[in-house]
């Protein structure tokens, strides 16, 4: 993938992280980012945007994924910068047929180690892996029926 979906899939890592710490929703910040032309945060991309809209979609079903394959953890005792990363790599995974499995996976193991703790990246590896290998045995695992 090109560095501009890495630097966005940062971006919308960023507003999905600020969102949840300030208790609002994604689509309001993003809303809000959006419409800063000059102001202390960077542009947002369009797929950034996109990103963070695609997670806002399909969040019920993002979430209960990953607590389901969250080995040991619970949602609410993972990092929030796990938690989101895991959020944008999911939805990759399933709902952007555009992007690789690989592409995503990795993307979002690059995200966990530059960002988070030193048992991130291989949390977060194995749980999108799990997802991955899920979807290739239900192949209807783009849509919200599935996996």
């Amino acid at each position: 993938m090109p560095p501009a979906r890495s630097k966005a899939r940062k971006r919308a890592l960023d507003i999905l992280f600020e969102a949840e710490l300030r208790g609002t929703s994604a689509l309001d910040l993003l809303a809000e980012r959006s419409a800063l032309v000059r102001g202390p945060s960077p542009p947002v991309p369009a797929y950034a945007a996109d990103l963070v809209r695609g997670v806002a979609a399909h969040s019920a079903r993002i979430d209960e994924l990953i607590g389901r394959y969250a080995k040991g953890w619970t949602l609410g005792r993972m990092p929030a910068v796990d938690r989101n990363v895991l959020r944008i790599g999911v939805y990759e995974l399933l709902w952007r047929p555009d992007v690789p499995d690989g592409v995503a996976i990795s993307e979002a193991v690059l995200l966990a180690r530059d960002l988070s703790t030193d048992d991130s990246p291989a949390f977060v590896n194995g749980l999108l892996a799990r997802v991955a290998e899920l979807k290739r045995s239900e192949p209807e695992g783009r849509s919200d029926a599935a996996p």
